[in-house]
C-alpha cells in the first residue's frame, strides 16, 4: 500500500510539473504578442468593472472578518495572561 501511495504521489508531482512547464510556455508565447496582451487586459478590465460592487463587498467583508478575528485573539490572549497571573499568585 505504501508503494502505491508513493507512485500516486510521484505521478501527481510529475503532472504538476508538466502543467507548470506548459503554462510557462503558454505565457511566454502570449507575452510575445502585444495584441493578445491588450485583449487580455481589456477582458480583465471588463470583468473587474462588471463585478466591481461584488468585489468591493467581498473585500470589505473579508476586512471586517479579519478585524473580528484579531479582536477575538486579543481577548483570548488577555484571558490567558489573566489566568497565568492568577495561578502565579
Amino acid at each position: 500500500m505504501k508503494c502505491m501511495n508513493h507512485a500516486a504521489h510521484a505521478m501527481g508531482e510529475s503532472m504538476t510539473t508538466a502543467t507548470a512547464k506548459s503554462g510557462g510556455k503558454l505565457m511566454s508565447k502570449l507575452t510575445r504578442h502585444p495584441v493578445v496582451m491588450v485583449g487580455l487586459g481589456l477582458a480583465a478590465g471588463y470583468v473587474v468593472y462588471k463585478y466591481r460592487k461584488e468585489i468591493i463587498s467581498g473585500v470589505s467583508h473579508a476586512g471586517n472578518a479579519s478585524k473580528d478575528f484579531v479582536l477575538q485573539q486579543k481577548e483570548n490572549l488577555e484571558d490567558i495572561v489573566a489566568e497565568a497571573k492568577e495561578e502565579k499568585n
